[in-house]
């Protein structure tokens, strides 16, 4: 079973355990209703700090395999130098790793990577807290996508979760 990601970048430290929790508890419900078919789980993200790498460990703790899609070039670089620990991290254990053609990140190259992750699951886990849109390329701009073009989504948000600012 494939499954892509979208979610919130700025959770507060405090709520992590029950978005991972929630995360895991979607992925379990999602494998066990494929479990007729043998499904193995194959992750999808981006490797956004935040919900996107809650999202990559719990698939990798649940034994399936994390593939990567970069929006462009610059991504690493663009990460706040405290990210970039755990996003190599996880960038190293991807099964994998595909760069866009984009020079910068940025809006555009963020539409286009989560095109193609919409474009490659059977279902999306949405860490969000239902929030209208605030421009293409975010959480609930992904949501909606999904929906549009029917891929099926599981939103994530447990009581307890929060985002910064």
């Amino acid at each position: 079973m494939r499954v892509g990601v979208t979610g919130h970048s700025n959770l507060v430290p405090e709520c992590v355990d029950v978005v991972r929790a929630a995360i895991r508890s979607a992925l379990r419900e999602a494998l066990d209703a494929e479990a007729a078919g043998g499904s193995s789980l194959v992750g999808v993200t981006c490797l956004a700090p935040g919900a996107d790498q809650l999202f990559a460990r719990v698939v990798l703790e649940l034994g399936g395999r994390v593939e990567v899609v970069l929006p462009a070039i610059d991504y690493r670089d663009r990460l706040k130098p405290a990210k970039r620990a755990e996003y190599d991290e996880l960038l190293a254990r991807a099964h994998v790793v595909s760069v866009l053609p984009n020079e910068l990140s940025g809006r555009h190259a963020y539409v286009m990577a989560n095109e193609r992750m919409l474009a490659s699951v059977e279902l999306l886990i949405a860490v969000w807290d239902g929030n209208p849109p605030d421009g293409r390329g975010g959480t609930a701009d992904v949501v909606e996508t999904a929906r549009a073009s029917g891929v099926p989504v599981v939103v994530v948000w447990p009581e307890g979760a929060r985002r910064k600012g």
